[in-house]
């Protein structure tokens, strides 16, 4: 985006779709620079300190309208928080086709090779009020705002292709479980506790998603290091009015990475707003987080071969038997001017489709199209939560619909109704070609025409009673060392269970899993293996797919090398300055993002009388903050930085959690201070180099820090 224009640029074209959303928003933009207070009304204020009073020592009066209205507004300036993803951060950006996808589709972004179509995109956690934590073990929203010529689209998924339930009837009863306990309001933002592993217990069809959310998958590195999904199956109707079925995913150009616990917990207390401010400095920073969306595009009659149901939402279609199809890439280029304003009211209802895409008959998928609508009525005060700037699509709206709370459209004329003759008959509805025929592109929505011809009934599918073949095939498809993190999240998770009944059931079911999850899960729960819990469905289909390596995050490295790494650079007075520079130079030129840390902020002179500034301190910004770290050489810096009392902590929780250290000269020093002595040749991300080969290192130490974490490194499950 450039400041002048709002226009965003991409190999040297304009994106204009992306400035009718900006355009849209001028209107409501304030810009106080150079400019007087006022009321609301527009009045000037002349004092802004003091309330009007009988006497300089006497009695506030009410008749001062500028005190009444200031603290009015105060008084009414939340609105109620989203019962979950609460806890959200947003940008704005575009969705650019790589081609047409007319022959499955007639959706209006999918429409010509290259168009462009605006988004807002907001991530979020599920369980945690708006002020919890970022770094919390959850599942992450991944919801998107397409602004099409068309009318809005909401795609509104998770980083997980599953969810806990199979049908939105037991959706509040999810919901009441996970979130804090209603007697003492704790915990905030966690699942650790017994009421969400008492439901889980008893809900065999949450096995599949309780294997992700113990993955490590539950704690992203980034929100720009994640997945996303629209979990349901979908139509894809085209202008014929043939349908195919399809599930979105989203593929970051970062690559899939995460957290480890013991860094994911620190982080929480040292900053809990990381995956906010992660998103926000790389959009400020020009580094534009990109995503791939991609189409699992299947017919009907492939869907009735699978193993498993479609419509079954605790289920994924490995991409051995459907492959993933790229259409298209999303850019996140600009920040909100608001977070209220945008983040906050930005409306996603599950009901905003658009022509050429459909429902299937997912029954979580039903209920979240009424739910969404009904939840924005009573959080944005009214019918009319269209109307606020970040929800207004670019498509023109012109129907009858009339009055209302927070009514900002002004309909001229006194007809509202249809059909009518005052009014020529507008507006007027466009009416709808059979399917098989052709249909412009200007006709409306037509759902398509499913045959039905059932009796009414409250059941579910025989292929929905199975509940652990896609639990073990995601676990089978894992590497050892997150196999290792997922049995030691149902480690902690259940620890802090106190009823000893509940505990036995989860792992009763485990044992459907696995045997060696199961093994090592009570193990540290001081158990036995309980018996099995009951399947459901006794002889299950035979699954065609066993290992699925696209389930594992190491599936995904990324394609942006060390580009928004967060480097910390030891600084300390005597500090061999030449050799850091050099060093500094090649890292961000490669795009890193490189912090000369001191024992406080400010100058430090070096080894040349040179200074050198420390922008961030050991004590203000933790080693488990970083993604690489680098120790200097100077023998008295390096003496002074061994004898602070932050200095091996810092260095220890880099090593911990398996991250690229460089120690430079005397700085070898400074590991073996903090405990870390000989290091196995096994382990490339521990490098030594002398301070005059800085330079010369410096490409192996890139390559070291775009691997993320060595994992090689670890000796025990991120718990210990």
């Amino acid at each position: 985006m450039t400041e002048e224009t709002g226009t965003a640029k991409t190999g040297g074209a304009a994106l204009l779709g992306t400035n009718a959303t900006v355009a849209s928003l001028d209107r409501v933009r304030v810009d106080a620079s150079d400019q007087p207070l006022t009321t609301n009304q527009g009045v000037r204020i002349s004092d802004n300190q003091n309330t009007l009073k009988a006497g300089l020592r006497g009695p506030s009066l009410l008749e001062d309208f500028v005190l009444r209205e200031k603290i009015t507004h105060f008084d009414h300036e939340r609105i109620p928080e989203r019962v979950v993803h609460a806890r959200g951060s947003a940008a704005h950006g575009y969705f650019e086709a790589y081609d047409a996808l007319t022959k499955h589709t007639r959706a209006a972004p999918f429409a010509e090779k290259g168009k462009i179509t605006p988004v807002f995109t907001r991530f979020s956690t599920v369980a945690g009020e708006r002020g919890s934590k970022d770094t919390a073990r959850d599942a992450r929203g991944f919801a998107v705002k397409f602004y099409t010529d068309e009318g809005n689209w909401d795609l509104v998924g998770n980083n997980i292709p599953v969810f806990f339930i199979q049908d939105a009837m037991k959706f509040p009863d999810l919901v009441h479980a996970v979130k804090p306990e209603p007697h003492h309001g704790m915990p905030q933002a966690a699942s650790a506790h017994d009421t969400f592993w008492d439901f889980v217990s008893l809900m065999p069809e949450s096995t599949h998603m309780l294997m992700w959310v113990m993955s490590d998958r539950g704690i992203p590195r980034s929100y720009r290091m994640m997945q996303g999904f629209g979990v349901h199956t979908f139509r894809l109707v085209n202008d014929q009015g043939e349908s195919v079925f399809c599930k979105f995913h989203w593929k970051p150009l970062q690559g899939t990475h995460s957290l480890v616990w013991d860094e994911a917990v620190k982080i929480s207390g040292a900053d809990p707003d990381f995956h906010r401010r992660d998103l926000w400095e790389a959009i400020e920073s020009g580094e534009f987080p990109e995503w791939e969306l991609g189409l699992q595009i299947f017919t009907e009659e492939q869907a009735d071969g699978f193993s498993f149901d479609v419509l079954d939402s605790t289920k994924l279609i490995p991409e051995e038997l459907v492959p993933v199809t790229p259409v298209g890439r999303m850019v996140l280029n600009r920040n909100p001017d608001n977070f209220f304003a945008e983040t906050e009211q930005v409306a996603f209802c599950a009901a905003h489709i658009i022509p050429g895409i459909d429902f299937s008959n997912d029954p979580l998928l039903a209920g979240r199209i009424h739910s969404y609508v009904d939840t924005q009525i009573t959080r944005l005060g009214g019918p009319n939560f269209h109307e606020i700037p970040i929800n207004s699509p670019i498509a023109p709206v012109q129907n009858n619909q009339r009055d209302g709370l927070h009514r900002q459209a002004l309909p001229r004329g006194k007809v509202a109704y249809e059909p009518n003759s005052l009014a020529g008959g507008c507006p007027f509805q466009t009416g709808a070609t059979q399917a098989g025929t052709a249909q412009p592109r200007t006709n409306g929505f037509v759902s398509f025409p499913e045959a039905t011809a059932e009796d009414k009934v409250r059941g579910k599918p025989a292929k929905f009673a199975e509940h652990y073949t896609q639990a073990t095939l995601f676990f089978n498809s894992q590497s050892d060392v997150e196999k290792a993190h997922i049995a030691a999240a149902f480690r902690f998770e259940l620890s802090k269970v106190g009823v000893p009944a509940i505990r036995e059931r989860m792992l009763s079911s485990l044992v459907n899993v696995s045997q060696e999850l199961a093994a090592e899960v009570a193990a540290g729960l001081g158990m036995e293996i309980p018996d099995t819990m009951p399947k459901a469905t006794a002889n299950p289909q035979t699954p065609k797919v066993t290992v699925s390596p696209a389930l594992s995050l190491l599936a995904l490295p990324g394609e942006c090398g060390i580009r928004t790494r967060q480097i910390a650079v030891l600084v300390d007075n005597g500090v061999h300055i030449d050799s850091l520079l050099s060093l500094h130079d090649a890292l961000v030129e490669a795009g890193a993002v490189v912090h000369f840390v001191g024992p406080r902020v400010g100058m430090f002179v070096g080894d040349s009388g040179a200074g050198i500034e420390a922008n961030k301190s050991m004590e203000n910004s933790p080693g488990f903050l970083f993604d690489a770290l680098v120790l200097p050489d100077g023998s008295q810096a390096v003496k002074a930085l061994a004898g602070n009392e932050h200095t091996a902590a810092f260095i220890q929780d880099l090593f911990k959690h398996c991250k690229t250290i460089l120690a430079l000269g005397a700085g070898r020093e400074l590991l073996g201070m903090a405990g870390i002595g000989q290091v196995s040749e096994k382990d490339e991300g521990v490098l030594l180099a002398d301070s005059t080969d800085a330079a010369k290192v410096a490409p192996a130490f890139i390559d070291a820090v775009a691997a993320h974490r060595h994992l090689s490194r670890l000796t025990g499950p991120p718990t210990k």
